[in-house]
């Protein structure tokens, strides 16, 4: 499994426990990275995944209930809101992932920890993101902006 796919696992990993059981963030990730022996640019791309998706959570959450309205965000799977989370974390705020490259990556973690209408759903919803133009921000990601301004 290559370095970023494994990063993901964990990042999702680390996700689902964050959001099922309210464990701290950074205890959480810390073990999760220790059981896994990722190279350095795993470690740091999980991290980045985590802390954006968690730093981003409400603006992600609006975005799926826009493209998946018949289902309220909290009443989506647990595994499926943390992959739909980090998947549109990589392709509307950090935009670091080609944007095919995201979609096909959640819908492979769907695949591994998802029931089997899983990769179907992850799938619609992108697809629904990107199709309405809500895949892409204009100018800086409000990642670069909150750079920018500690400068």
């Amino acid at each position: 499994m290559k370095v970023r796919r494994q990063a993901r696992v964990t990042a999702l990993q680390a996700l689902f426990e964050i959001d099922s059981v309210n464990h701290a963030p950074e205890m959480v990730l810390q073990r999760r990275l220790e059981e896994k022996s990722l190279p350095p640019s795993g470690n740091k791309f999980a991290r980045n995944l985590v802390s954006g998706v968690l730093e981003h959570k409400t603006h992600l959450d609006e975005l799926i209930q826009k493209n998946a309205p018949e289902w309220p965000v909290e009443q989506i799977a647990i595994i499926d809101r943390n992959i739909l989370r980090i998947a549109i974390f990589e392709i509307a705020i950090d935009q670091d992932t080609p944007l095919k490259v995201a979609i096909n990556e959640a819908v492979e973690l769907a695949k591994l920890f998802g029931s089997d209408s899983s990769p179907r759903f992850i799938n619609g919803v992108l697809g629904a993101l990107v199709s309405q133009g809500q895949g892409s921000f204009k100018g800086p990601s409000p990642r670069e902006e909150k750079i920018a301004t500690k400068s």
